[in-house]
């Protein structure tokens, strides 16, 4: 077993895995006691064919093939690893010392059978991340891909550091004024992890045409610029070209103490079905990219957090999330949660054309 998800009995012949807390955790009725019993041979010194057969001699009535179903299921249940898996050769020592806590956390949301616990750290390290806007958002954003090991990391803005950037950009110092974001994140994130190829540029994006060939060859999309703004602004060219290019990517933002982020793959509703949605609950004539200059450094570490973790989950899979919804938190309201995802708009401009069968009905807010 997982030393994460280490069972437990709960009474009345059921058997719980993991935490209802994780939003991880299986419970097992198990009135006879089988499942209970291979989950505590499961300590690392057996094999599945040596845990069926302690089954059997404890259950003599449980048959060989019962007894081998029992263990498979749990095996692939995903609470399980292979005790004598090793790291891989592709991660040094150094590599998995620094990464440890990101393995364990990996291997406690991951409920899909692998190899070894590192597959997640490997696909990170293998991945290139396009980092668009180095503000609020971006520079946290920035900071904690790099921090996690995103293998690759390309970071665009095109502005200067200023004073008032400092009370919520996560990567500027005052020594920092006047020199280009770019330049400065690309020797602060160097500064946090030497392994990776971090690089950068000073520039803006003023078309859909260059943000497609800014994009090409990334794994992924942070976007993290807020400009140009509206119905044909950057969110739409950053929709159209991840849609073209089959890469998926996530939007970030905040306005005042309500933080969010926006999720999209290429199997998934996009962002224009989306905003479609909302535009269409809304009264006639009330704006839908409300922004606003209000913010304080945690609004901005939130969002930039909640955009990388997005990252992370379409580039590893872990957990496998659904891409076209938008969740969020209210900072000033701690019981306002939000969750959307809508249907493809089968007449969707950008993703209309490139889904040939209807989506399933909506999963909704709260």
């Amino acid at each position: 077993m997982k030393a994460e998800h280490r069972p437990h009995r709960a009474g009345d012949g059921r058997v719980r895995i993991g935490g209802s807390i994780y939003g991880v955790a299986a419970e097992i009725a198990d009135p006879d006691g089988f499942a209970w019993a291979a989950l505590v041979a499961m300590d690392g010194t057996r094999t599945q064919e040596e845990i069926a057969a302690l089954l059997r001699g404890a259950f003599p009535a449980l048959t060989r093939a019962g007894a081998t179903a029992i263990v498979e299921l749990l095996v692939n249940s995903g609470y399980v690893e292979d005790a004598s898996a090793r790291p891989p050769d592709e991660l040094s020592p150094a590599e998995q010392e620094r990464y440890e806590r990101n393995m364990a956390f990996f291997r406690r949301v991951d409920l899909t059978p692998r190899a070894h616990g590192w597959e997640a750290q490997v696909r990170l390290k293998r991945s290139r991340v396009l980092v668009l806007g180095l503000g609020g958002t971006g520079s946290h954003a920035a900071w904690a891909l790099a921090a996690c090991g995103v293998g690759g990391i390309h970071c665009v803005d095109r502005d200067v550091v200023e004073l008032s950037n400092l009370t919520r950009q996560v990567l500027y110092r005052e020594a920092d004024i006047g020199s280009p974001k770019a330049e400065v994140t690309v020797a602060r994130l160097s500064e946090v992890n030497s392994c990776l190829d971090i690089t950068g540029e000073s520039r803006s994006i003023e078309c859909e045409r260059e943000l497609a060939e800014l994009v090409a060859g990334f794994d992924a999309l942070a976007l993290c610029a807020d400009e140009p703004r509206g119905r044909a602004g950057i969110r739409v060219w950053a929709n159209r070209v991840c849609l073209a290019a089959g890469v998926p990517w996530a939007v970030g933002g905040y306005n005042g103490p309500l933080v969010s982020v926006g999720a999209f793959s290429p199997g998934g509703p996009c962002y224009e079905c989306l905003n479609a949605h909302v535009e269409a609950s809304l009264p006639p004539g009330a704006p839908v990219d409300l922004g606003g200059r209000g913010v304080i450094a945690p609004s901005a570490g939130v969002s930039g957090h909640l955009t990388a973790q997005a990252i992370i989950s379409l580039l590893t899979g872990v957990p496998a999330l659904p891409g076209g919804y938008v969740t969020g938190v209210n900072l000033v309201a701690p019981d306002q949660h939000v969750y959307a995802r809508h249907p493809a708009a089968p007449d969707c401009p950008a993703c209309g054309t490139l889904r040939p069968r209807a989506e399933p009905a909506v999963t909704a807010t709260s």
